[in-house]
């Protein structure tokens, strides 16, 4: 059994959902919809001088299909270069 936590700008959401159907995984989650910090590109703060939030999934799942999240989020990170989409997996 794997953990995802995976945390990205919510301006690329549908991108995320739409990589993760395509491959007919991540149907089970958890969301975080307003997710605050910083990391490596810019600040999300929801604040007027960095008004940009991310958004935290939360997946417990198989081995082959935390591959398959994995891959989808590949997928959007090399159409969204800039965006500091970060995976954190660990075992169960």
């Amino acid at each position: 059994m794997k953990r995802i936590e995976l945390i990205a700008n919510q301006s690329i959401e549908v991108d995320i959902f739409e990589a993760l159907e395509k491959r007919n995984v991540g149907k089970a989650f958890t969301k975080i919809p307003s997710v605050h910090g910083s990391g490596n590109s810019t600040p999300k703060r929801g604040d007027h001088i960095w008004p940009e939030e991310n958004f935290l999934l939360l997946f417990f799942c198989e081995e082959s299909e935390a591959l398959l999240i994995e891959e989808a989020v590949i997928e959007v990170k090399a159409n969204f270069i800039d965006e500091g989409i970060k995976l954190f997996k660990s075992n169960m």
